[in-house]
């Protein structure tokens, strides 16, 4: 079986659910991007920033990771702050908002219902995961936000989840490849109940840094 490309088809077929949702959403909003969002970044990327999934009105609405929804904000702003992306971020794909050295992509590209994939789509889209990763030649670190992402990270380089449990703060050295670091995701619900601080955010976005160099 050929390697997939690193980016799925817009209108990827693998998980019926998905496409299900995915056409659902496309009748009550044609103007939305629906799809299967591309990774968004600098093919140069030494940094790579692994999510979850689309959300419904973030990147399955404008087609960009992490834009449109309130976790953008901090990313992005994060990413900027350490020296990794230049530009005003407007939560706009036409913004002109440039990743410099990282890349962002997530575990599923297709958004799902309530923002959780099942177990059978997180492993049908990690073949494009892998895809991604393989495909950047100067990666060296991964920054993967939330379990589900740290798993997939995990899987997609033949190691089990046993073999590093998630954390945030977590660091991995990856078996054929870059450390990976792991953080509580950047959701609202994360950050409003300080789960996940912009202080422990950025002390991580630090670490990656300092690898990525």
């Amino acid at each position: 079986m050929s390697k997939p490309p690193p980016e799925a088809p817009p209108k990827c077929s693998l998980c019926p659910r998905l496409v299900e949702y995915r056409e659902e959403n496309a009748r009550a909003h044609p103007d939305w991007f629906n799809g299967a969002a591309p990774s968004f970044g600098d093919p140069g990327a030494r940094l790579l920033v692994v999510g979850l999934a689309p959300g419904r009105t973030g990147a399955n609405r404008t087609g960009r990771p992490f834009t449109g929804d309130y976790a953008g904000d901090l990313l992005y702003g994060t990413l900027k702050k350490f020296g990794f992306a230049r530009g005003e971020y407007r939560a706009d794909p036409n913004d002109g908002f440039m990743l410099t050295g990282a890349m962002i992509t997530n575990a599923v590209r297709c958004a799902p219902p309530e923002n959780k994939p099942t177990p059978e789509e997180i492993k049908s889209c990690r073949p494009f995961l892998l895809s991604r990763i393989a495909a950047l030649p100067n990666l060296k670190v991964i920054l993967a936000l939330g379990s589900i992402a740290h798993e997939s990270v995990l899987r997609a380089h033949d190691m089990k989840p046993t073999q590093s449990k998630f954390a945030h703060g977590a660091e991995t050295a990856l078996m054929k490849g870059p450390t990976l670091l792991s953080s509580y995701h950047c959701s609202r619900y994360n950050t409003q109940t300080r789960r996940l601080t912009t202080e422990m955010f950025e002390t991580l976005f630090a670490r990656a840094k300092e690898l990525a160099s």
